[in-house]
């Protein structure tokens, strides 16, 4: 079966195609992703993995056609982002 592996990075995106036995898992694409030179730098130990957008673990089994992807951490957690943002437009508003 042929599935893919796609990682978004600040640099950009990361795809590759891999070709793996019927009874693969995630972690079985994810053992050959580490090794390939597209992944180097990806900590694939605290990446979250999901196919097509839904969380799964390391022992889902693999479907043709899926498409594996790596989810890095967020840089700015979104409540505290939305917290300062509001925040400072309030700040802004009470000097006016």
């Amino acid at each position: 079966m042929l599935i893919e592996v796609v990682y978004a990075g600040p640099a950009g995106a990361r795809l590759r195609t891999y070709r793996l036995d019927e009874s693969a898992s995630v972690a079985d694409a994810l053992r050959l992703a580490a090794e390939d030179p597209t992944f180097a730098g990806v900590d694939f130990t605290r990446c979250g993995v999901g196919i097509f957008g839904v969380l799964h673990d390391a022992q889902h089994p693999l479907q043709d056609g899926d498409r594996i992807e790596l989810y890095r951490e967020l840089a700015v957690d979104p409540k505290s982002a939305r917290r300062r943002r509001a925040a400072a437009v309030r700040s802004r508003s009470a000097a006016q």
